[in-house]
């Protein structure tokens, strides 16, 4: 990084007023009487994505105009492009989609910045409370809520006698069933906490919970933002192997089955079926 170019901590105050903007335009339509397309996937896509998706690229334009961002809203970037890209911004600017329309508050808009495929800054603003989440390289990982100062967060010690295991309000599956089961055979049956989007990333990131395990399908922006957070809080990101995730290194821009942990050492992939 050049002298001239800020670090992801310089850049964080205004990367945090960026979606503290895509959250107030995402609330705007939140308390109206929306509409709900589908994606060519089939999920879900309102209004309140792309409004979240125009304000972020403005944003990030006017803060960064040579740093290329690669949004949901606007994936259909090839990799021959991407992979030219050392530094660049993932955003997801509606994460959670389903937990908006059904209008329980558990959504998030999600900015990081990666270099060389590692999440090196990462903010989650969580719209309906106005809680923040934020974090950089060397900097500490912090939490925000509305009209208070930043407090610092942390992952906590692993006591395997009294796990507690966050998991998706709205996907689940046999194997995380059996997953579960596994763990409870050896542990005794762990506390179970469900969320909505990266919010669970922010339960272990917090010291809240112990394990995140996801083995369901996510994509790159569903996660680069909360993963910075978990690691500046001294926890950890990694696939099935225990190895941590990785950005931007292939076509395809879904994530492999992946656990979020406060504890650095344990061996999660003893427990899948």
């Amino acid at each position: 990084m050049s002298p001239q170019t800020p670090t992801p901590a310089e850049w964080l105050a205004a990367v945090i007023d960026i979606a503290r903007t895509a959250g107030e335009r995402i609330l705007e339509i939140y308390h109206s009487d929306f509409a709900v397309q589908a994606k060519d996937d089939r999920s879900p896509l309102t209004e309140a994505d792309l409004a979240a998706h125009r304000a972020i690229l403005t944003g990030l334009a006017r803060l960064a105009e040579d740093v290329p961002v690669l949004s949901e809203e606007s994936a259909q970037i090839p990799f021959a492009t991407r992979a030219r890209w050392h530094r660049y911004w993932l955003v997801d600017p509606l994460d959670g989609t389903k937990e908006f329309i059904k209008r329980n508050g558990e959504f998030t808009v999600n900015i990081a910045l990666v270099e060389d495929h590692e999440p090196v800054l990462g903010v989650i603003v969580v719209p309906v409370s106005g809680r923040c989440y934020y974090a950089a390289r060397g900097a500490g990982a912090f939490r925000q809520e509305a009209g208070d100062g930043p407090q610092p967060i942390h992952v906590r010690p692993l006591d395997l006698g009294h796990l507690v295991v966050a998991g998706s309000r709205s996907h689940s599956g046999p194997d995380l069933a059996a997953f579960l089961e596994r763990l409870a055979a050896h542990h005794g049956t762990p506390e179970f906490i469900s969320m909505g989007s990266s919010l669970k990333f922010c339960l272990v990131a917090e010291g809240r919970a112990d394990l995140y395990p996801r083995l369901g399908p996510t994509s790159e922006w569903d996660t680069a933002a909360a993963q910075c957070i978990v690691e500046a809080a001294g926890g950890v990101v990694t696939n099935t192997a225990m190895r941590p995730l990785r950005y931007n290194t292939k076509e395809s821009l879904l994530n492999p089955h992946f656990f979020v942990s406060g504890d650095r050492r344990h061996d999660w992939s003893q427990y899948l079926p």
